[in-house]
């Protein structure tokens, strides 16, 4: 099948999800790079990057891809070589963001878990460059899938549509370059961030009975600790960005292994238990895309205060105006 899903639940769930990922995740760039919500300079570095990508996600996944599919079929975006670079990019940017969020689990794990290694690594400079890095990397790797699909018709010598070529399932070299493509995006970073979570956790309730042990000895175990309080924000994002994108992902696992181990590609049509299965794990992981900036406003306090004054400076200004017009 080469077409994309159509019917009014998929054009109304596209369309909303556009709708509210655009301008929200704008939001959150704006504020984050304003450096006021009390974060290190470290962390922002690595929300805003992805942030952006999830706005990538959204520009290539949903509105130059979704969208057009279901309201405009035949436009020039279903010319294959558009179609083909547009499924690049949408690999590129939905890559980026995944691997970026390992790289954010993985800057905590280490200013939690590993003091002497914290120093050195959780700064701005590194995470500048391992953010580069990543997006770099990625790039690259993608570059395959534009080489990958040929048009299934050809009308008045313009291709048009992609399908993958079938020498992707002949060839050796296409195979394991899918596998491991695979693999790398999500179920690597599935596997990683849970595994971070865990160690991260594990030592937490160490440092936390160790702590309060000596804190009890010290008879201050009545006083505020301003370590833990710091380390108990800093966890609660960890957790609720690490953990959104586990629920909304695990869908597309599940089903990238289901169709691995059963070699069933074949999809007769869109009422097929398969591709419910398939569309479903790319919309939750597409609204992945956007769950983020709800996750700040629900866990940093002011992140919620710039957001508030955010909305509040709009509506200010049409008070004043108005307020000038009748005097």
């Amino acid at each position: 099948m080469h077409s994309p899903p159509r019917g009014p639940v998929y054009a109304i769930y596209y369309t909303v999800l556009a709708a509210v990922a655009v301008p929200v995740n704008l939001v959150a760039i704006v504020i984050l790079s304003r450096g006021r919500c009390g974060l290190s300079r470290c962390i922002t570095r690595y929300l805003v990057s992805m942030a952006v990508t999830d706005l990538l996600v959204i520009l290539t996944a949903v509105i130059l891809n979704r969208i057009p599919g279901i309201y405009f079929p035949g436009s020039f975006l279903s010319i294959t070589p558009v179609c083909s670079l547009s499924i690049t990019l949408i690999y590129a940017s939905r890559d980026s963001s995944v691997w970026l969020t390992v790289a954010f689990t993985f800057d905590r794990f280490v200013a939690i878990c590993c003091q002497k290694l914290k120093i050195k690594y959780c700064t701005e400079k590194t995470a500048a460059v391992v953010i580069g890095t990543v997006c770099a990397l990625i790039c690259f790797k993608t570059v395959p899938w534009y080489f990958m699909h040929e048009p299934v018709y050809i009308i008045n010598k313009i291709p048009w549509y992609c399908r993958q070529k079938d020498i992707r399932y002949t060839s050796i070299v296409w195979t394991a370059f899918d596998w491991s493509d695979r693999l790398l995006t999500p179920c690597l970073p599935f596997i990683l961030i849970l595994l971070l979570n865990v160690l991260t956790v594990r030592h937490i309730l160490a440092a936390n009975r160790a702590r309060r042990r000596l804190r009890a000895h010290s008879n201050g175990e009545n006083q505020s600790d301003p370590e833990m309080e710091s380390r108990r924000k800093s966890i609660v994002l960890l957790f609720a960005i690490s953990g959104s994108f586990i629920l909304l992902w695990i869908t597309y696992v599940v089903q990238f292994l289901y169709v691995r181990i059963t070699n069933d590609y074949n999809i007769k049509s869109f009422s097929d238990p398969k591709f419910i299965l398939q569309e479903s794990g790319n919309m939750l992981q597409l609204l992945s895309s956007c769950t983020n900036t709800f996750i700040y406003a629900v866990t940093q306090s002011k992140f919620r205060e710039e957001l508030t004054n955010a909305v509040k400076y709009p509506l200010n200004l049409i008070v004043q105006l108005i307020i000038q017009r009748k005097e």
